[in-house]
């Protein structure tokens, strides 16, 4: 089941930093499964790859409002 996205706004740049990582090492051993033939994996490969997007959108926002504090605009 997917993470609501609401899960992922609560975390902080760390705890985002580690769900990118398990989310990334998750994708690789369904990629294997897919491989494979077992078709049950790619419903999950579905959904994180979104919840990776998810991560990776919300470390993105982040970053940019931290240059935005550094840059005083």
């Amino acid at each position: 089941m997917p993470i609501p996205s609401e899960k992922f706004r609560e975390m902080g740049a760390k705890e985002l930093d580690v769900q990118r990582a398990e989310l990334s090492e998750e994708l690789f051993r369904l990629r294997f499964q897919i491989a494979a033939g077992q078709l049950e994996g790619l419903k999950r490969y579905r959904e994180a790859r979104r919840d990776l997007a998810r991560v990776n959108t919300l470390l993105g926002e982040l970053e940019r409002a931290a240059k935005k504090e550094t840059h005083g605009s």
